[in-house]
C-alpha cells in the first residue's frame, strides 16, 4: 500500500506526557510518509491517545473512539494509551476499534499500524500484550506543535500508589529518559526557534530515582537538577518551566539551588489533593499539611511572588463535612493563584473504590463548587497584583476580541497579557518583551501597554 496516500488524524486525551507522545507519534508518522489532516477531516487511519485518570476520562476515550468510527466506517481506528492499560477486557469486545498499542509500544506504533493494514484483519494488535516495559520507551520530538513552547518529556511511570490513582497501574514503575538524549531534543527544538522548554513526567519529581536506586525524597532533586543545570547552558533557552511536582521535594536545599538558575519560572505546581491531614493519611499521601505548607513557605522565600498551583480532590471516601471545612481553610491560607478542582471518581483496581463510605453525588458537587468559587476569588487576587507593574511577556499569538485584535502571551508566572496589535508587531511574536500591565481585558486575561 502507497502510505504516501494515507491519511492520517490525531486525538490527545489527558495530561502533557500525552501530548508530548502524540507529536512524538506524529513525527514518525510523518517520516514514514503518511499525511497528517485534522481529526474531523475523512481520515484512512485515526490515532486517538486516550486517557484513564478518572472516569470521565475512561468516557471521554470510548467517545473519541466511536467517533472516529463514524468520521470514516471504511478508517481504521487506532486506540493507544491509559485506557487501553486501564479497560483491556472492554476494548475486546468493542468492534469499532481496529487496533490497540499499550503504553510500552508508542515508539512502535507505525509498525503496529502497518501490520495491521498488511494482514486487513481484526486482531486487534498487541492487545494481548499490554504490560508495561520496565524501560523508557525512546520517543522524541522534532517539533512541539506550539510556536513558542515546547514540553519535553523526561520520566515516565509512578511508584506512589495514591489510593484513588489508576496511574501507576496504567503507566507502570518510574522510568527516566537518558539526560543526553534529553540535551539533543532541546538543541534540536531550539534550532526551530522555541524559547520556553517545559519539563514533564508522570511523576517528575522522581526523574533520576530509578538509575540509582534511591527513594525520590533521599535524592533531593539532585538528578533533575543536572538536567536544568544542562538545560540553562544552551543560550537559545530563555525559559525553564517545571510541570508538577510532589510536595517532599521542596526543600531548602533544592529551592536554594534552583533560584540560582535565572531561567527557571516562578511558577510551581505542587499537587495537593486535601488540606487535611486524616484525608491525606486515606490517600497515602506521604506529607502533612504542615509540610506541604513549608514547602510553600520556602518557594515564596527564595522566588519574588512565585505562582502556586494546585491539584484538589473533594468528596474522597469518608470526608466529613469538618475535613472538607479544612481543606477550605487550608486553601485560603496559602492562597493559590490557581487550582484545579475534581470530584472523587473511583477507579477500578484502586483501594479507594473499596473504601465503604462514599460521598454521595450531590455533596461532592456542592464541595466542588464552593472550591470552584474560591479559586476564582483567589485567581482573581493574584492576577490584580500585577496591576502597574512591568512584566516580561512572551508573545505566541494574535488573537481577536470584539473586533479588536490582541497580541497575547505569558509571563513567567504563567499570567496571560495581551497587548492592543500594530502590524509591525508581527515580529513580536515568539520574543520576550516588556509590557506594563494597566488593567484586564476579560476573565483571567490581563491588558497591558508595551514598555
Amino acid at each position: 500500500m502507497n502510505n504516501t496516500k494515507n491519511k492520517i488524524a490525531f486525538y490527545t486525551l489527558g495530561c502533557k506526557v500525552n501530548t508530548y507522545e502524540t507529536e512524538a507519534m506524529k513525527r514518525l508518522f510523518l517520516e514514514a510518509e503518511y499525511e497528517i489532516v485534522e481529526f474531523s477531516d475523512i481520515a484512512d487511519i485515526y490515532i486517538i491517545n486516550t486517557c484513564s485518570v478518572t472516569n470521565m476520562a475512561d468516557r471521554k476515550s470510548r467517545q473519541i473512539l466511536h467517533r472516529a468510527k463514524k468520521n470514516n466506517p471504511n478508517g481504521v481506528v487506532v486506540a493507544v494509551g491509559c485506557y487501553v492499560q486501564a479497560a483491556a477486557e472492554e476494548l475486546k469486545k468493542d468492534n469499532t476499534i481496529d487496533v490497540v498499542v499499550g503504553n510500552n509500544l508508542k515508539s512502535t506504533i507505525v509498525e503496529c499500524v502497518e501490520s495491521y493494514l498488511k494482514e486487513q484483519n481484526k486482531c486487534k494488535n498487541n492487545l494481548e500484550d499490554v504490560s508495561i516495559s520496565t524501560e523508557y520507551d525512546p520517543l522524541h520530538i522534532k517539533d512541539a506543535g506550539e510556536r513558542t513552547r515546547a514540553f519535553i518529556k523526561i520520566q515516565d511511570g509512578c511508584n506512589q500508589f495514591c489510593s484513588y490513582c489508576i496511574i501507576p497501574y496504567t503507566r507502570g514503575r518510574i522510568r527516566s529518559r537518558n539526560m543526553e538524549d534529553i540535551i539533543l531534543e532541546v538543541q534540536e527544538l531550539v534550532k526551530k526557534g522555541y524559547k520556553e522548554i517545559v519539563l514533564t513526567g508522570i511523576h517528575l519529581s522522581s526523574y533520576g530515582a530509578d538509575v540509582v536506586g534511591k527513594n525520590f525524597v533521599s535524592l533531593k532533586g539532585e538528578p533533575l537538577l543536572k538536567v536544568i543545570e544542562k538545560l540553562h547552558d544552551i543560550d537559545e533557552i530563555k525559559r525553564i518551566r517545571l510541570g508538577s511536582l510532589e510536595p517532599r521535594i521542596i526543600t531548602e536545599e533544592f529551592v536554594n539551588k534552583l533560584a540560582s538558575y535565572e531561567k527557571i519560572c516562578p511558577h510551581f505546581h505542587l499537587s495537593l489533593q486535601s488540606g487535611c491531614d486524616t484525608t491525606l493519611k486515606r490517600m497515602n499521601r506521604h506529607y502533612t499539611t504542615e509540610e506541604y505548607k513549608a514547602g510553600c513557605r520556602i518557594l515564596r522565600k527564595y522566588f519574588d511572588h512565585p505562582a502556586l498551583t494546585t491539584d484538589v480532590i473533594v468528596g474522597f471516601p469518608e470526608e466529613t463535612a469538618e475535613e472538607f471545612e479544612a481543606t477550605q481553610a487550608f486553601l485560603k491560607d496559602i492562597a493559590f493563584s490557581q487550582m484545579h478542582i475534581f470530584k472523587f471518581s473511583p477507579r477500578k483496581g484502586t483501594k479507594a473504590a473499596n473504601m465503604t463510605e462514599q460521598i454521595p453525588e450531590q455533596i461532592k458537587t456542592k464541595r466542588s463548587n464552593l472550591l470552584l468559587e474560591l479559586d476564582e476569588t483567589l485567581q482573581k487576587q493574584y492576577e490584580d497584583s500585577f496591576y502597574h507593574k512591568k512584566e516580561k511577556v512572551l508573545f505566541e499569538e494574535i488573537i481577536e476580541l470584539e473586533g479588536e485584535k490582541y497580541i497575547v502571551g505569558h509571563n513567567e508566572r504563567y499570567i496571560k497579557i495581551a497587548v492592543s496589535y500594530q502590524p509591525h508587531m508581527q515580529e513580536n511574536l515568539n520574543e520576550i518583551m516588556e509590557v506594563f500591565v494597566i488593567g484586564q481585558l476579560q476573565e483571567h486575561l490581563l491588558l497591558g501597554k508595551m514598555g
